[in-house]
């Protein structure tokens, strides 16, 4: 089923999330329901706290563009390729990269931000089997920005002081001229 996604700046958005205990039915029905959830809005990563759920789940599926594949090439998430992660730990960080992040809580937003290049996670599947996984590039900025979300965080608390002000201007602007459009139907 479709969840709503929580808009920043929820205050649901601000909690951080608790560990899963029981690897049962509701707990499958909300990866499911993540999953479908995070396709409908075109998102290539989703934490649980994003659709009102303060537990310690997230899900990330990177799109894949393979030039030599014609059915792949159009940047599709296969489900084969989605992770299901519960009660994440990255365990180990190093490097540094940039890259340009964007966040279904926010929409339309778009900032560099710097994150490790290279970790090491461990976390649950959602059968309660333990898995380890090293990664680097787009992978590593997905899990870190996702586990973040586990913290009661959102990807601009990492904008320097002064970016921080303008997006925050901003974004109270645009949230108020939706408002008022919405307010007119």
């Amino acid at each position: 089923m479709i969840k709503e996604i929580l808009v920043y700046p929820h205050p649901i958005l601000r909690q951080k999330s608790k560990d899963v205990e029981s690897f049962d039915s509701e707990l499958h029905t909300l990866l499911d329901d993540m999953n479908e959830t995070m396709m409908y809005r075109g998102g290539v990563g989703l934490a649980a706290v994003q659709i009102g759920v303060l537990l310690n789940v997230l899900i990330i599926n990177i799109p894949i563009d393979d030039e030599t594949n014609l059915e792949n090439r159009d940047g599709l998430q296969l489900k084969e390729n989605l992770i299901e992660a519960i009660n994440p730990i990255i365990t180990h960080k190093d490097g540094t990269q940039v890259f340009n992040e964007g966040c279904l809580s926010i929409p339309g937003i778009y900032e560099e931000i710097a994150r490790a290049q290279h970790i090491i996670v461990e976390y649950f599947d959602r059968f309660g089997n333990q898995k380890t996984l090293e990664t680097e590039d787009f992978m590593a900025v997905a899990w870190q920005h996702e586990i973040e979300h586990l913290t009661g965080h959102v990807f601009i608390e990492n904008l320097s002081f002064m970016k921080r002000k303008k997006f925050e201007k901003e974004w109270k602007r645009e949230l108020k001229e939706k408002s008022k459009k919405a307010s007119r139907l």
